[in-house]
């Protein structure tokens, strides 16, 4: 399966919150998670059970939530996918109680893929945009 099709896959089945378990099918047994968060690099290693873990966790705080691809581009084994999550505020977030008002979740990340599987991704959230969305909810 060339890159594109296994990151497609992996947004279709698991990022979209329909089969959180199918991880282990696109996933390698450790992935290395670069993230960026207030300008300083973490990285972390997830598993496949992991990743579904953090897929059900969004779906406890975000209901059924949609999430559409709005750019999608390959280059050899690396694949940079930009999407927006839409969702309602059900659960708990950090310390912002469920408001039942949407939120809207902007991201991208680059994918890299060996042998069929996701084995290193670097993704970028716009976490102080949900943030102002949370608290503007909070206060609706």
């Amino acid at each position: 399966m060339i890159a594109e099709q296994v990151v497609r896959t992996f947004f279709e089945e698991v990022r979209s919150g329909r089969n959180p378990d199918y991880a282990n099918q696109v996933m390698a047994e450790q992935v290395l998670a670069h993230q960026v968060v207030s300008e300083e690099d973490i990285t972390v290693n997830r598993t496949p059970v992991d990743y579904a873990a953090h897929v059900r966790e969004m779906i406890e705080a975000y209901g059924s939530f949609t999430l559409e691809i709005q750019e999608m581009i390959a280059q050899g084994n690396k694949v940079y996918v930009r999407w927006k999550q839409s969702g309602i505020h059900t659960g708990q977030v950090d310390h912002y109680s469920p408001t039942g008002l949407p939120v809207i979740e902007i991201a991208s990340a680059v994918y890299r893929v060996e042998e069929g599987k996701i084995v290193e991704y670097w993704i970028q959230i716009d976490r102080l945009g949900i943030e102002k969305q949370l608290e503007r909810n909070l206060n609706a």
